[in-house]
């Protein structure tokens, strides 16, 4: 049932092959589940297993601040780096050329707690602008 629910949410695989993976999602809320599983099972085929949960979660906020003030599809981008062992990059594009702002919840408050969730998760995190919008990525260290 996953595959075949996998296989109608998402738009594209753009290459999921070697130490690369990229897919787009449509922007609707399903999306968030399924780029989390999409994230797990990649790690999970390349062995990263250690690192499969705190990507998907931070993959899957990431995706929804996308949902929240983004309109249009969702790039989801897992990446290797070639002479940085030990590292992984997750990125989430979408069409909303403006950067995420961090802010500081209160308690009470429903969101707001995403960019400070991967600030204090990741070994480094950013965000650059692209043709059509931006990126926002983060960098996991993979434990041997």
């Amino acid at each position: 049932m996953g595959r075949t629910l996998l296989a109608r949410e998402v738009i594209g695989v753009i290459d999921t092959e070697g130490d690369c993976a990229e897919w787009t999602f449509p922007a609707d809320p399903g999306a968030v589940r399924t780029a989390r599983g999409a994230v797990r099972g990649q790690l999970r085929h390349w062995g990263l297993d250690s690192v499969g949960d705190l990507a998907a979660l931070l993959v899957s906020e990431l995706v929804t601040n996308a949902l929240r003030h983004a309109t249009g599809p969702i790039g989801v981008r897992l990446v290797r780096p070639a002479g940085l062992d030990g590292v992984l990059r997750a990125e989430v594009s979408d069409p909303l050329p403006d950067p995420p702002r961090e802010r500081v919840a209160r308690p009470d408050d429903e969101g707001g707690r995403g960019l400070q969730l991967v600030a204090s998760s990741a070994r480094s995190w950013g965000t650059r602008p692209g043709d059509t919008g931006k990126t926002v990525w983060f960098e996991l260290v993979v434990p041997d």
